[in-house]
Parts: C-alpha cells; structure tokens; sequence
C-alpha cells in the first residue's frame, strides 16, 4: 500500500503530470534473542530502498530506526493477506499446488490444493514485511523505538 506524490510541468502547450509511488509498508520486527516483536510503518525514502530484496537477504536497520541491527527479510503479505512464498520468483501473485507450508494448512495426509501466494521478492505491492534481527546495535529495540517517539513529539 503506498501513496502517490504529482510532479508536474509544462512543455509545448501540453500539462504533464507524473506519477510516482511512494511505498509504505507495515513491518513485522522479531528478535529471537528476547523473543518479542516489534511493529513500524516504513514509508517515503526507506521504504523504497527495500523494494526488489529477496525473502532471506540482509538489510540495514537505519532502514526502520534501528541503527547498528542487521535484519534479514522472512516475509511479508499483501494488502489482501496473500503470503509472500520463498520458492516463487518475482514479485506478483501465482496460483500454485501447494501441500503445506506457507499459505496452506493441510487438511490430511496427501491433500493438496491450488493457492494463491506472492512471490519471494519485496513490491510495493505489499503490506507487511517480516524481519528477524540477525546481528544487535549497541543499544536495545525498545529504547531506540522510545527515542524516536520523544524526538517526534519534541517536533510538534
């Protein structure tokens, strides 16, 4: 889900306008070391730099205010709960034969059925992305999420 910024001009009697999407996503933080998750809404600048990263690569935390944390992509859903899939390439929607695993709870042994799922690479197409931290900054989640909040309460 994102929202869309109008740049305009004019050239030889004609009005262009362009488009251009800005991402924003809701992202899912886990850290196993404490066991606790924690949510942000990514948008504007950092949100596009995680556009076209694939389900298992490394990103920079400064990306969703952690400054010093490595977090590695898990996955993510679109804004109609379709769950993205490690093995389906690209970032669109496919219908595939599932038998278990990500977007398919098995109803019994051998049942297989056909499900829609998103691909393993991150779109602006998506709402919600999972990261689980893989190396920790110097100071702890819960303060620097603290921090934040007062220096934008201070602005206003």
């Amino acid at each position: 889900m994102g929202h869309q910024s109008f740049i305009g001009g004019e050239c030889s009697r004609r009005k262009h306008v362009r488009v251009i999407d800005m991402a924003e996503f809701e992202v899912v933080i886990s850290d196993p070391k404490d066991g606790n998750s924690y949510q942000r809404e990514v948008d504007g600048q950092h949100a596009n730099r995680i556009i076209g990263k694939l389900i298992g690569d490394e990103v920079d935390g400064i990306f969703v205010g952690l400054p010093g944390y490595k977090l590695q992509i898990t996955g993510g859903s679109d804004i109609d709960g379709f769950p993205m899939k490690n093995n389906i390439p690209g970032p669109g929607r496919k219908k595939v034969l599932g038998k278990g695993g990500v977007g398919f709870r098995s109803q019994g042994q051998g049942v297989r059925k056909k499900k829609t799922v998103r691909g393993n690479t991150v779109s602006d197409q998506l709402n919600q992305i999972n990261l689980k931290v893989i190396e920790h900054g110097p100071k702890e989640i819960p303060k620097l999420f603290e921090e934040e909040e007062e220096e934008g309460e201070g602005e206003e």
